[in-house]
């Protein structure tokens, strides 16, 4: 007989995880998944994966919103001289022809760099890609693609409420995606860090607010289209009314985040 004893049963290990560039891009970390230890589903893409899938996706948005900031400028035809003029009253004039469409240029693409800009800093705080992650993304980059056409109906029709309305709309869906991306993200562990349900909630609620000013700005585009283009700046102050009532340590989970101040301080802890 052998007194050889059998093995022992042993709990199972997760692998150790690969580690990946901190979500400020200041150092490495385990993967950023010391914070987030949800277990994420199948057909799921870290950063740092061995595939290039999660680079693809970055990758892929900022082609479309390239491709769609460049060709803004393709709309823009030369102004069309009669005879080949060369009175500088005339060229002034055909400028002034011209306007509507240059304003509808720079409209559409202070819009899109600030969707970009904000996408950046979503996929800058994601360890991780999933498939319907990237079937929302790709909904979202459909309209982000659209948006130079009713953003050129409103430079060139703004006392058309049609043309608002239409622009409103495609604003309105764009920011509800950010927002249906974001809590996707989060309620599927695909960010750097599990971050507390207050956080989550304010971070959802305060991207929600440019959706209901473009909703309820809607009716008054009958009454006065410039009036309703002017309302859409009344997010400005409920942004900073947000940033006042940011929970503590926002900062830490959601990168561009106001931090919370003391006695009138950055910096501070307190409201």
């Amino acid at each position: 007989m052998s007194d050889a004893q059998p093995p022992t049963p042993t709990s199972r290990q997760p692998p150790p995880r690969p580690e990946e560039e901190s979500a400020d891009g200041s150092g490495m970390h385990p993967a950023g998944l010391e914070d987030n230890p949800q277990v994420l589903a199948r057909e799921t893409w870290l950063r740092r994966n061995p595939g290039l899938e999660f680079d693809r996706f970055a990758f892929f948005t900022d082609a479309v919103f390239a491709i769609a900031l460049t060709l803004l400028v393709v709309a823009l035809a030369l102004p069309d001289l009669s005879e080949n003029s060369t009175r500088a009253i005339d060229m002034l004039r055909a400028l002034d022809r011209l306007a509507p469409d240059v304003i509808g240029f720079f409209i559409a693409f202070i819009l899109i760099a600030r969707y970009w800009l904000a996408h950046h800093t979503f996929v800058a705080q994601l360890r991780a890609v999933d498939r319907p992650l990237m079937s929302i993304n790709l909904l979202y980059l459909a309209f982000v693609a659209f948006l130079p056409f009713p953003s050129g109906l409103v430079g060139k029709y703004e006392q058309n409420p049609i043309s608002v309305l239409l622009f409103a709309f495609c604003l309105a869906v764009i920011s509800s995606l950010e927002v249906v991306m974001f809590s996707h993200a989060h309620k599927a562990g695909l960010m750097r860090k599990a971050m507390p349900e207050e956080v989550y909630r304010w971070g959802k609620f305060s991207a929600l607010t440019p959706v209901c000013v473009f909703i309820l700005s809607a009716p008054l585009a009958f009454v006065s289209t410039t009036l309703t283009l002017i309302s859409w700046m009344i997010t400005i102050p409920i942004g900073m009314w947000f940033d006042r009532h940011a929970p503590e340590g926002v900062e830490d989970y959601l990168l561009g985040a106001s931090p919370k101040r003391k006695n009138g301080h950055p910096g501070s802890g307190k409201s």
